[in-house]
């Protein structure tokens, strides 16, 4: 076996050498890296105890959040099956702590820790709390949709 572009003494017939620039897929040529922060953030929605900055990449989702005052989203997610978010989020805690409540069990993340939250759980975060987590944009959506709603009723419009 030899190395590509090292000198065999054997001549190639009709072989091409392309640069790496070349073999690049169209697709990677020239586009900036997505990225977000709580100043760029796109979409910013301000829930009162809540505010939520986030950002749409290739189909998944950053959420900037930060907790004002301590929310449990249970009564948030009723409908859902289980009553609980079916939508995975990997995130990482800034400041304070969340509580994350599944079928039978309950796990804290707090400061300094990375998560995953698969689906099935019911979180609840405490004030002063700020996280950044990233979702499936289509799950998130239902989940979203289901919290919006449940909101409207308990405002009574």
């Amino acid at each position: 076996m030899t190395c590509p572009g090292k000198s065999t003494g054997i001549q190639r017939r009709n072989a091409t050498v392309m640069t790496r620039e070349q073999r690049r897929p169209k697709s990677m040529e020239m586009r900036q890296m997505p990225k977000a922060s709580k100043q760029s953030a796109s979409k910013v929605v301000d829930y009162g105890p809540a505010e939520d900055r986030s950002e749409e990449f290739d189909g998944y989702t950053t959420n900037l959040v930060s907790i004002r005052q301590h929310m449990d989203l249970a009564p948030l997610l009723k409908g859902l099956p289980g009553d609980s978010c079916q939508c995975p989020h990997w995130g990482y805690v800034f400041k304070g702590r969340l509580t994350v409540r599944y079928a039978g069990r309950e796990e804290v993340i707090e400061a300094g820790d990375a998560f995953y939250m698969p689906p099935g759980h019911v979180p609840a975060a405490e004030a002063g709390s700020e996280f950044v987590q990233f979702s499936p944009s289509e799950e998130l959506r239902v989940s979203e949709a289901a919290m919006a709603r449940n909101m409207q009723q308990m405002q009574g419009t």
